[in-house]
């Protein structure tokens, strides 16, 4: 039986211990698709898994990796044969299921998404559980009634992977974005994905207006805490806010004046919808609202470098998509 590479962390007394192993499919989470993968990605939940934080992982030995791309190997269910392209992302991989940090996966056939057509391996590779949280957020603002003509879209944290394609998207389909960021040297990068301006971060006020000078027709937020709370009050009337982070806090102290004076609307995305919708966004990333600047947005590192890569991530060191290359 072949052995494949795989990034595993195993119990410690403190932290993980974090390796990278020789393993078969038997020592895999159980499942009845085996698929070759050929790119994985770096997501801040991994990082923060690497580290043992936030109760992420509880059992183990654990695979990390909550997004693949690649190619059937064996398939016992019907929907799949070899040979056949495929985007897994979400489900529990890489926290109660072993995930896409490893050369080979094993997963329920009910899990995975034929490879959308008109998109390659990398392609989607990069795009990764990111890009579709990105999509995602779009997809329900529009819903809510987002349009461009409406004014500019803030995006925090604008250099992260998220932020990174959601500029990318916005700006394709003639939104100006207004990216905000800490990393001003930063501001050639998010201007080359279509951010029309770039600014810095807000800080938080000690006792802040419950309604501030209306700026945004709406925001995509992947900071959360003080952040956010500055958004609910700078948004327009009837603006509509997509958050789905926590990086700045996990409380929102706000008031209901924006929501009942501006009618403000806030979404909570969380990206991992049933199948039908998920294939539906996925077709649109790959038409219609398909990112261009794929190239610039993606890092790609080998399954070696993922300790490292993972610490960065984890330290806010990295800009845009870190994608792992597992080919080698």
């Amino acid at each position: 039986m072949r052995t494949f590479k795989a990034f595993r962390l195993l119990a410690g007394d403190k932290e993980p211990v974090r390796t990278v192993a020789e393993l078969t499919v038997d020592d895999l989470s159980p499942g009845n698709v085996v698929i070759q993968i050929a790119y994985s990605s770096i997501n801040y939940k991994d990082a923060l898994a690497s580290k043992g934080l936030n109760a992420i992982i509880r059992t183990w030995p654990r695979i990390t990796g909550i997004d693949f791309v690649g190619t059937v190997i064996d398939s016992a269910d019907v929907r799949f044969k070899a040979g056949d392209g495929v985007v897994v992302h979400g489900f529990g991989m890489g926290v109660d299921h072993d995930g896409g940090h490893a050369q080979v996966a094993r997963v329920n056939a009910d899990w995975v998404m034929p490879l959308p057509k008109g998109l390659s391996l990398f392609e989607a590779g990069v795009i990764g559980a990111a890009g579709f949280t990105a999509m995602y957020s779009l997809h329900l603002m529009e819903l809510n009634g987002l349009q461009p003509s409406q004014g500019s879209i803030l995006v925090n944290g604008a250099t992260g992977g998220v932020a990174s394609v959601a500029i990318d998207i916005l700006s394709g389909r003639g939104y100006h974005v207004t990216a905000m960021t800490g990393k001003a040297h930063e501001t050639d990068y998010l201007k080359k994905l279509g951010a029309a301006e770039v600014i810095g971060r807000v800080e938080p006020q000690a006792n802040p207006k419950p309604l501030e000078k209306a700026q945004w027709a709406g925001a995509i937020d992947s900071v959360g805490g003080s952040t956010l709370a500055w958004l609910t009050r700078t948004v327009k009337p009837e603006g509509v806010i997509a958050a789905f982070g926590n990086a700045g806090g996990l409380a929102l102290e706000t008031t209901v004046l924006p929501f009942i004076l501006r009618g403000v609307r806030l979404l909570g995305v969380n990206a991992n919808p049933l199948m039908p919708l998920r294939q539906k966004l996925w077709d649109q990333i790959a038409n219609d609202y398909r990112p261009t600047h794929l190239n610039d947005i993606a890092r790609v590192i080998s399954i070696d470098e993922l300790p490292t890569y993972l610490d960065l991530t984890l330290a806010g060191q990295i800009r845009g998509r870190t994608v792992v290359d597992m080919s080698g």
